[in-house]
């Protein structure tokens, strides 16, 4: 896959770049594994809006992903490659020996036609086979990793993502994630073997604003530009940056203050994410 770039015939033309869709293969055609969902477009139950900046954006179908990846011993075939409108990374549609269809993530290198399989241990380390951690080789790069058992995937699911596996300890693995955190996952989760696809997503240039309305993004106002009454940064003659720390119109540092409250699983942190 790779970047294309466009004729200049606007200037926000000239350095907006995309993604080329030559991988793509077919279009929707499960209609069972498609739903529609509702888009709040950040408004709560009362119609008031708890997540500033979004609306609802193009039109859009969710399609189903099978992030548990629990069918076992049932060999697989790829038979297409789709465009997912709800994430960055291309999605695969599979086919099954008992003639069930599925989506799962495609991983980086998987093509239509090429055989997965699922299960507790014992298969190949391929991209697109799935296992339990306790019987994956150390070193091996992997995503679509779970937190608990049977719950599905939650880590390394974005484009180009992948986590590790370091060592194992007991009934723990030791996962690199990518954000360079160490942390302990229960051996007993699932893992994709493989990176996630669509690599070179995070090198697209937006390019103009009508892009970010159709996935759903409003304009943002500087609060510099704002009055004192609406926000921390405002007022005074002229422009002038703000004699404090950047906040929210509400008063929280919003650059490198940690808000993470503490939970249960920071016992299985073993080192932070470094240099973020």
């Amino acid at each position: 896959m790779a970047i294309k770039s466009y004729r200049p015939y606007t200037p926000s033309r000239r350095y907006m770049t995309g993604l080329d869709s030559s991988d793509i293969t077919a279009k929707p055609s499960v209609a069972g594994l498609l739903k529609t969902l509702s888009r709040s477009a950040g408004r709560n139950s009362n119609g008031r809006i708890t997540s500033r900046h979004r609306e609802a954006g193009a039109k859009k179908k969710y399609r189903i992903i099978d992030f548990k990846r629990r069918k076992w011993g049932i060999p697989a075939t790829v038979s297409s490659i789709e465009y997912d409108p709800y994430r960055n990374c291309r999605i695969a549609l599979v086919t099954y020996a008992d003639g069930e269809k599925r989506y799962i993530i495609q991983p980086s290198g998987l093509k239509v036609g090429d055989k997965i399989e699922a299960a507790e241990s014992g298969l190949d380390i391929k991209a697109g086979n799935a296992m339990k951690m306790k019987n994956i080789p150390i070193g091996t790069i992997i995503h679509n990793i779970e937190m608990k058992p049977g719950k599905g995937g939650q880590i390394a699911r974005s484009a180009g993502g992948y986590a590790q596996l370091m060592g194992k300890e007991e009934k723990y693995v030791i996962l690199r994630l990518p954000s360079g955190e160490m942390r302990q996952i229960l051996s007993e989760c699932m893992a994709t073997v493989g990176t996630v696809g669509n690599e070179d997503w995070s090198n697209v240039v937006i390019g103009k604003a009508g892009r970010n309305r159709h996935r759903g993004i409003r304009p943002q106002t500087r609060g510099s530009a704002m009055n004192p009454i609406d926000h921390p940064h405002g007022g005074g003659e002229g422009k002038t940056n703000a004699s404090r720390h950047p906040v929210s119109p509400w008063g929280m540092p919003t650059k490198g203050y940690k808000t993470r409250r503490k939970k249960a699983s920071d016992k299985l942190i073993i080192s932070r994410k470094k240099g973020r």
